[in-house]
């Protein structure tokens, strides 16, 4: 809807004698009433397009904007590239070589936040595709690997253990369930590395991020393990009885989840190793024991397993 049709909306009724009776005129830009012949608004802007277009072709000749700007390009999606789409060859020899040069200039970056900038955000495009994170996700760790190194935080540290830092905070603020695990082995850096950067990147730059929420990994966990839509259903319920409990505080977020499905597939007969669930959860055997006991204990599921056992048999 254009300004225009919001403001009409927003009207309705006519200030003078309270008619609905609204006629708005495009050419002029004005909307008045028909029946006291008010004019309640003039000198509108029409925002929408005044030209049309029947095919991608001609729409790429009649617009007049570029893509939009984005932090995952090192100049922001701003500049221009010399002889794009082989514009160059169309060229004589002398015209061609002078283009050449022009471009040969061109990608000689003049800063050294510009040619950080190039090489970083590469890299963190590469791991964003092998973790399969969302274009948001991957707009919002540019800008915060860009505010890094405008601020000079990158210095004394490797910049791949920066850009796996910054993804991690766009992980967590974003809501989308990646572990230090995950984001250690698409970038080749040390887990307590990537911890350390992520740190202090956030804590230098004032970035608030809430705590993880368990729940985000039951879909990822439940879907690696082939468990069925109901065992999924009951695991986020015993984490939201745990977290009621205070079951979770203190704890990391990827066990708690991963032994409260462990609990829900036991409960459904859908079974699961320790091993399996701790594999799949990037944690400890040990770690899944000390859950499934905690949340047994605290929780009283065990009358609800053993249940289960009974139906089973018979």
């Amino acid at each position: 809807m254009t300004q225009v049709m919001a403001m009409a909306e927003m009207l309705k009724r006519c200030p003078e004698c309270g008619s609905i009776n609204l006629s708005w005129n495009r050419d002029k830009g004005e909307i008045v009433c028909k029946d006291c012949g008010l004019v309640i608004e003039d000198k509108m802007v029409d925002f929408s397009q005044e030209w049309r277009e029947f095919d991608s072709t001609e729409a790429d000749k009649k617009r007049r904007t570029g893509a939009p700007m984005t932090y995952t390009q090192f100049d922001q999606g701003l500049g221009t590239e010399v002889g794009q789409k082989g514009d160059i060859f169309r060229l004589g020899g002398r015209d061609r070589n002078k283009f050449f040069r022009l471009r040969k200039w061109q990608y000689r970056i003049s800063t050294a936040i510009e040619r950080n900038l190039k090489l970083a955000l590469a890299e963190l495009k590469r791991v964003s595709s092998s973790l399969k994170l969302p274009r948001s996700v991957e707009e919002e760790s540019a800008r915060i690997y860009t505010l890094a190194v405008q601020r000079g935080l990158v210095r004394g540290r490797s910049m791949e253990s920066v850009v796996a830092g910054a993804l991690y905070a766009a992980c967590r603020r974003h809501e989308v369930p990646r572990t230090l695990d995950e984001l250690s082995e698409a970038s080749q850096i040390e887990k307590k590395e990537i911890g350390r950067t992520y740190r202090f990147v956030t804590r230098e730059l004032g970035i608030t991020i809430l705590p993880s929420n368990p729940a985000d990994y039951i879909a990822r966990f439940a879907s690696a393990l082939k468990l069925a839509a109901e065992t999924q259903s009951k695991s986020i319920e015993i984490l939201e009885k745990a977290q009621k409990a205070e079951l979770t505080s203190g704890r990391g977020p990827t066990g708690i989840a991963a032994a409260a499905l462990y609990v829900s597939a036991l409960m459904h007969g859908e079974k699961r190793t320790q091993r399996e669930v701790a594999d799949v959860a990037g944690v400890t055997e040990v770690t899944i024991r000390n859950r499934y006991k905690e949340l047994l204990d605290k929780l009283k599921l065990e009358k609800d397993i053993k249940k289960t056992k009974k139906k089973r048999r018979k």
